[in-house]
């Protein structure tokens, strides 16, 4: 049975991360927006049927739920609490084959991808969210937040700028970064 263990604040104050004692998804993150990109996903899809719920992100063993602005914690909280008991987490999809990266991939992206796995994406995840690079042109690199990142204000200014920063001191400094 699925359980809530813990729960952490995340620097987003609308947003939530909720540590779970099972294993959601090994390798996938899922991200979703609204409860219509969630029509595929029976758990993303029943978060969203949680009044005042409006972006779901779960990956490993924790979800994170960003809730509106006129929301309080308190009307989310038990019917939250009972989807995640009640739920079968059989009916989550299964996973894609997540492919590594192949020898056309670009070196300067294989770089990246690896500095953000041991340096970025740890720490995202504390927070309760995660990041994905849509795609390298020349230097300029495009990333997309994910979870709690995706609307706090602290990861669309400050931690761009120290993204930006450490891969133009680790790889090139010509290097920009930007969110999608």
């Amino acid at each position: 049975m699925l359980m809530i263990t813990d729960v952490d604040l995340t620097p987003n104050p609308q947003a939530l991360k909720f540590i779970l004692n099972e294993r959601l998804l090994k390798l996938e993150t899922r991200q979703f927006h609204n409860k219509h990109e969630a029509e595929n996903d029976p758990f993303a899809k029943g978060v969203f049927e949680i009044e005042g719920i409006v972006s779901v992100f779960y990956m490993d063993k924790f979800i994170t739920v960003e809730k509106s602005k006129e929301t309080n914690w308190g009307q989310i909280q038990k019917p939250f609490i009972n989807f995640i008991k009640n739920f079968d987490k059989n009916l989550i999809p299964a996973e894609k084959d997540i492919k590594p990266l192949d020898e056309d991939a670009s070196e300067l992206l294989k770089q990246i991808n690896k500095i953000l796995d041991e340096r970025v994406r740890p720490a995202l995840a504390g927070d309760g969210g995660g990041l994905q690079v849509l795609g390298v042109e020349g230097y300029k690199v495009k990333i997309h937040y994910q979870g709690a990142c995706g609307s706090c204000p602290t990861a669309i200014s400050g931690t761009l700028m120290a993204i930006e920063g450490l891969l133009r001191r680790d790889l090139h400094p010509a290097i920009e970064v930007e969110a999608a």
